[in-house]
């Protein structure tokens, strides 16, 4: 049983139970899914944006104003009364942040890899909630046919594993939309679509689409990886033999010169020749055999 009929199926059965509680999906990025009644009514993923990340990279808040809400609301995770009596936010937009963060948390889940999941208790109030909760099921089937969409691209990408670059191309830059820019902007070789949606404050959907785009367009490219270079074994099939380390060589032996041989019976001449045949040997030898009279 794949990843996906492991959570449809286990969100199914929430949903005929009627649980309230939490359901973890277990995996890379995985996320938890809130319940109530049997129906989702929020989703956190670590693959996707939170609604909170979407106002704060949008500029609709800045961070100081958003801590501020939080104090005020005793520390909640989504402070939605201060937002809109503040008039950062009216209702229907927060209504429309938290169902685009949901749904946008499904996809991430469903196009990352699941594992299993975990049914338990709720840990404390959904962040986020929406006001009507959804069924799983048609979350899922939303989610999937995403995914199902973003394959059959022409250069079809993940959110989790491309990371592209700008491509080496003159383009007018007046004539890219906003996100186009951001995207070129921050794509630096080491930021995946999901790197990219968390910078630029937009749905990893939204994002993992529009890279897809820009790489058949010609605006962004992927940079291949190094193949690694094959190792060729001996016909043998042994490996690599270390090398033998050269013997020491040994100081050369000198030449053995003959010593002088006395020969019984030689005479002073020939003796004088056969010891010495350079320096005061020969002078001796030629007064010898030619002496002269003072």
């Amino acid at each position: 049983m794949s990843g996906y009929e492991l959570l449809a199926r286990d969100l199914a059965a929430c949903c005929r139970d009627g649980f309230t509680g939490e359901l973890r999906a277990l995996g890379s990025p995985g996320g938890t899914f809130h319940l109530h009644g049997g129906l989702v009514v929020a989703v956190e993923s670590p693959g996707a944006p939170a609604p909170e990340a979407l106002l704060l990279r949008s500029g609709r808040i800045g961070g100081e104003e958003w801590a501020g809400l939080v104090r005020e609301a005793g520390g909640a995770r989504w402070p939605a009364a201060g937002l809109i009596a503040h008039g950062y936010a009216g209702a229907a937009q927060l209504r429309v942040v938290c169902a685009m963060a949901l749904q946008d948390a499904v996809f991430a889940v469903v196009a990352g890899s699941v594992d299993g999941c975990e049914r338990g208790p709720a840990t404390g109030p959904p962040p986020a909630p929406v006001a009507v909760g959804e069924p799983p099921t048609r979350l899922l089937q939303v989610a999937s046919r995403k995914l199902g969409a973003l394959l059959e691209q022409p250069y079809p990408v993940r959110p989790d594993r491309e990371r592209p670059v700008p491509a080496s191309l003159s383009y007018a830059a007046g004539r890219l939309g906003v996100l186009q820019r951001e995207l070129l902007t921050h794509a630096d070789g080491r930021c995946t679509s999901r790197d990219l949606a968390f910078r630029t404050g937009r749905g990893v959907y939204t994002v993992t689409v529009e890279v897809a785009r820009m790489l058949g367009e010609g605006l962004l490219e992927c940079v291949d990886a190094p193949r690694p270079i094959p190792v060729r074994l001996p016909p043998d099939g042994h490996g690599v033999r270390p090398r033998e380390p050269a013997p020491p060589r040994q100081p050369p032996v000198p030449e053995a010169t003959a010593l002088p041989r006395r020969r019984p019976g030689a005479s002073g001449i020939n003796e004088a020749l056969t010891t010495e045949r350079n320096g005061t040997g020969w002078k001796e030898f030629f007064r010898l055999r030619n002496p002269t009279t003072k």
